[in-house]
């Protein structure tokens, strides 16, 4: 009989994917089956992504906690309220310390794609960056390159700002320490950055750029928090076929970006067949890079 003395939670934010919950000196978050793209919440939900996400997150941040603290406590909703001992929540949540999160979304390019390549084209630039002349689609750079932005309310979008912007933006927020939380978030992700996309290299997948989020511990220390290189934060390619000068098939959401652009009149409602590509492209991914099947 269930217990009606349970304690209802109720998500006090919920993101495009997320959902997050408050418990006391705890968070958890929960990574629904919810998918978005061009900035649009799609009316499918992607079987078990929620799960694959947030234990992908989980294989990162142990693999990186050496470089720098995470905000994970546990993936298991076991160690969670009774609230979330439903099957509803099993593998999709990770309870989480409570973090000041930092106004800045933290890029990092490994690679030339996508908005990137339009502006190196362009201006011989990426987020007012100068790249060496001669790249190619898809090349790698010689060194990854930072590129922070501002986080946008959800429907907006975010701004990309050079380093000495990223640098002003937290000095508003923390004038004695702006200067030193900026160059920190950005050594971290420059580090992370390169020791998984060498790792991710080594099992066969192009980490091609990625975002990070870092936030504050109760001491002030800098600490990452959100997820962590998943296909929804990260681009992912197949190593095998990779070939600079033509964009790259990719294990995130590409099937599903593909289709839209085909189909404008999509009703954001995609096919049954683009969501099974789209579940095994993430069930890959997972499988290559933590070396186990997905299962939860």
């Amino acid at each position: 009989m269930e217990d009606n003395n349970m304690q209802e939670y109720k998500p006090f934010k919920e993101g495009k994917v997320r959902e997050v919950y408050d418990n006391g000196d705890s968070l958890i978050m929960v990574a629904t089956d919810r998918i978005s793209a061009f900035d649009n919440i799609l009316k499918n939900k992607i079987t078990d992504k929620g799960a694959i996400l947030t234990q992908m997150s989980k294989f990162w941040f142990d693999f990186t906690k050496d470089i720098v603290p995470n905000h994970m406590i546990s993936v298991d909703n076991k160690d969670m309220p009774e609230f979330f001992q439903k099957d509803e929540f099993k593998g999709n949540s990770m309870m989480c310390k409570k973090l000041e999160m930092l106004p800045i979304e933290c890029i990092v390019r490994g690679y030339i794609t996508g908005s990137g390549w339009a502006s190196y084209k362009e201006n011989g630039t990426v987020c007012g960056i100068k790249l060496p002349e001669g790249l190619k689609e898809s090349d790698k750079l010689p060194e990854p390159i930072y590129t922070p932005s501002t986080k946008a309310e959800i429907g907006l979008h975010d701004e990309n700002i050079s380093y000495e912007q990223s640098v002003e933006v937290l000095k508003k927020i923390y004038p004695e320490k702006g200067e030193e939380y900026a160059a920190k978030i950005k050594e971290y992700t420059i580090a992370l950055y390169k020791k998984c996309a060498d790792y991710a290299l080594s099992k066969g997948i192009i980490i091609a750029d990625t975002k990070f989020e870092f936030g504050l511990n109760e001491k002030g220390e800098v600490v990452i928090g959100d997820e962590m290189l998943t296909p929804d934060s990260s681009r992912f390619w197949p190593l095998e076929g990779y070939e600079a000068g033509k964009s790259q098939p990719s294990y995130d959401k590409q099937f599903v970006r593909d289709w839209l652009k085909a189909n404008p009149d999509n009703d954001l409602l995609l096919p049954e067949e683009v969501v099974k590509k789209t579940v095994d492209k993430y069930k890959e991914a997972f499988a290559l890079l933590t070396g186990k099947e997905f299962n939860i």
